[in-house]
């Protein structure tokens, strides 16, 4: 169709869009209208977004930090405040460093860490198929490879003590909590994206327990949390041997825990005479 609207479809569109309570019916009449690729198809579209299907899911991407990230129905959409995790992980990163992103779902983050750096080693893994799907889209495309298994377990060995930067979106959202969530993340993404655990933090403890071992000396794990979270989750990071480091940013409304290894002293010298 037209990159730019015509006013009759976008009218109808809008009106549609407004009587479902999508409160920006305006922008989101002018994604659809300019990703459908004909009449019926715009109908279609328009029916599931009416329906309660997140907008991503129904326009098959996402913007994410500059990046047009493809979204596949039922996987996790990337969320705008995790582009500070990004922004921060950019921030830490060496020279060429090595990348893992665990629960990658989409792997928008690994994606746009590596756009953001220009070149580096990545790594990505989520244990749910649909995830992996989609991911290995978005991750391939940025030059890096896609494992699905629980966590680590499908990492390569050869990653081990190696890795700079590891990213780790784990789902944090207490169970309890789940069903309170908005309808078109509780119903329409994965339960294994979204539910952390009777406090929310079950995940990122077997995330950290391991971290060490895989991070290279003053690498880092970065992760999204609450900011009622914050304090529980880096008590779990320095319990396992990890320099627990918060950061937010008030505008993304985004609490990032930032964990580091320790970087490995250099041998002591040995005193003259000795």
């Amino acid at each position: 169709m037209s990159a730019t609207p015509d006013p009759l479809p976008f009218s109808t569109t809008v009106t549609r869009l407004r009587a479902a309570g999508c409160v920006f019916a305006e922008d989101e009449a002018e994604l659809l209208l300019s990703t459908a690729r004909t009449p019926d198809e715009l109908d279609a579209m328009v029916e599931r977004r009416v329906a309660g299907h997140p907008l991503e899911h129904v326009l098959g991407w996402a913007e994410f930090h500059g990046l047009r990230v493809a979204v596949d129905e039922g996987v996790f959409v990337p969320r705008r405040r995790t582009e500070f995790l990004v922004t921060r992980a950019a921030g830490l990163a060496p020279s060429r460093p090595v990348v893992v992103d665990l629960c990658c779902g989409t792997g928008a983050l690994g994606a746009a860490l590596v756009a953001a750096l220009g070149e580096a080693e990545l790594h990505a893994a989520d244990i749910d198929p649909a995830a992996v799907r989609c991911a290995r889209r978005n991750v391939t495309a940025a030059g890096g490879r896609v494992y699905e298994g629980d966590l680590y377990d499908p990492l390569p060995a050869g990653l081990r003590g190696r890795v700079d930067i590891l990213l780790a979106n784990v789902p944090y959202v207490p169970t309890e909590e789940v069903e309170l969530l908005p309808a078109e993340a509780r119903v329409h993404e994965a339960r294994v994206a979204l539910d952390g655990g009777a406090d929310g933090l079950d995940v990122l403890r077997r995330v950290t327990a391991e971290a060490a071992a895989w991070l290279a000396p003053g690498g880092s794990l970065l992760f999204e949390t609450s900011e009622r979270q914050a304090s529980a989750a880096a008590a779990v990071v320095a319990a396992d041997g990890l320099v627990p480091h918060v950061v937010t940013c008030e505008d993304l409304y985004a609490t990032v825990l930032i964990a580091t290894r320790a970087a490995q002293r250099p041998p002591a010298r040995r005193q003259a005479g000795r």
